[in-house]
């Protein structure tokens, strides 16, 4: 209970965007005064926060403003993508201090893969200067499905030979940290959540663009993983009727219809980009660019391309808000730029009409404003999430005890 408490008190004041009074704590969470007062003494005493001076409201004796210690606590994020690994270290109120990208290795055996990020974790943390002791631990996300009780990656579809790879137990025993690990979709969400990006909605669907497709799910501003951590696989909903076969047996599902691959393939088909061959190999976000800016320079089939894609994935998106009845929608992920200005052009209003709960409430759609550090911030931000976060399962008790 007192480790929960003390999580409630650093949430708080965390949200807080101008900090916090002891008394103002007491109100907001409903503590009593007296404990309230303990646990800020012991979160001062470890520096995870500072007192920010005083503050006047009404008579009576100026109020003590408490904020999070940016160099109290810091995390480490590794964003292992197909195409690319990022790496973030991030402070408590998540400044991204240190931020390196280098291509996947897909070649090497992937638990010595996995071991040399380790090895460039244990690096960033020693030339940034930063007192390890204060390292909260390290955050990793990687594309699903994955074992979340075993902290596997399973079987991404686009790194072959990562069956079952035990990232999260090698990376801990490389980094001597702890080590939490989630899909990239729901690290992104909680990344969402963690900046305060999404205002006031507390329920919303997070659609991930990346080399694949993903969506993250925030019901009740709580981050929602599932029974095995595996929400938001949705590459079989079906977005065009009419489009090609899927390998499940249908047609026209998000993973042959919507794939960031399946729009440069049909600009290449349309001769809006130059056929890929031994000279000229491609680069998905490079060719993703390039169709986006020809579309932005006036050619009608680029345009008329990234228009469909837009169609198709309101469809998809609408499947989500009419079933979880959410406030909000919002798209990131690595190649959410090159389609950000056509789809929040056209996708607002098709959810509008095919979404049925706008008759009740409004359906906001936007663009993530995570920025700097990208996935990696979403994977620091899961360790955060986990040091922060009042957790309710931590008040139950064990039934084997």
């Amino acid at each position: 209970m007192g480790d929960f408490n003390l999580a409630v008190i650093l949430d708080s004041i965390r949200r807080a965007k101008h900090g916090l009074s002891r008394v103002e704590l007491a109100a907001s969470t409903g503590l009593a005064a007296q404990t309230v007062s303990n646990i800020c003494r012991r979160l001062l005493d470890q520096g995870l926060i500072v007192e920010a001076g005083k503050e006047t409201s009404g008579p009576g004796k100026p109020r003590t403003i408490l904020r999070l210690n940016p160099r109290g606590m810091f995390s480490v994020g590794v964003h292992i993508d197909p195409a690319v690994t990022s790496f973030a270290l991030m402070d408590a109120v998540g400044t991204v201090l240190e931020f390196i990208e280098a291509p996947t290795d897909l070649t090497s055996a992937p638990a010595a893969a996995v071991a040399a990020m380790g090895r460039r974790i244990a690096t960033i943390i020693t030339d940034s200067g930063v007192d390890e002791s204060r390292i909260a631990g390290v955050g990793v996300a990687t594309p699903g499905p994955v074992d979340a009780a075993r902290g596997t990656v399973v079987e991404p579809p686009h790194m072959p030979g990562w069956t079952r790879v035990p990232v999260r137990d090698i990376l801990a025993e490389v980094t001597g940290l702890p080590v939490v690990m989630d899909k990239d979709v729901t690290a992104a969400a909680v990344a969402e959540l963690w900046t305060g990006t999404t205002g006031s909605a507390a329920n919303f669907v997070y659609i991930y663009i990346g080399t694949g497709i993903g969506a993250g799910l925030v019901l009740g501003d709580e981050v929602v993983r599932g029974s095995s951590g595996n929400v938001g696989e949705i590459g079989h909903i079906i977005a065009d009727p009419d489009g090609p076969d899927c390998d499940c047996g249908r047609r026209g599902c998000i993973k042959v219809s919507c794939m960031p691959e399946t729009l440069v393939a049909e600009a290449r088909a349309f001769g809006v980009l130059p056929a890929a061959g031994p000279e000229r190999p491609g680069s998905l976000p490079a060719d993703l660019a390039a169709l986006a800016a020809a579309a932005d320079g006036g050619d009608p089939t680029a345009a008329a391309i990234l228009s469909r894609s837009a169609g198709r994935m309101a469809g998809a998106v609408s499947v989500l808000t009419n079933f979880l009845d959410v406030e909000r929608v919002v798209f990131g992920g690595p190649l959410w730029p090159p389609l950000s200005a056509t789809y929040l052009r056209e996708i607002p209003a098709l959810l509008h009409r095919l979404s049925v709960t706008t008759k009740v409430h409004s359906l906001d759609v936007t663009g993530t404003r995570v920025r700097t550090g990208g996935g990696a911030f979403g994977a620091a931000a899961l360790v955060m999430e986990s040091t922060f976060g009042p957790n309710a399962a931590a008040l139950l008790l064990d039934a084997k005890a």
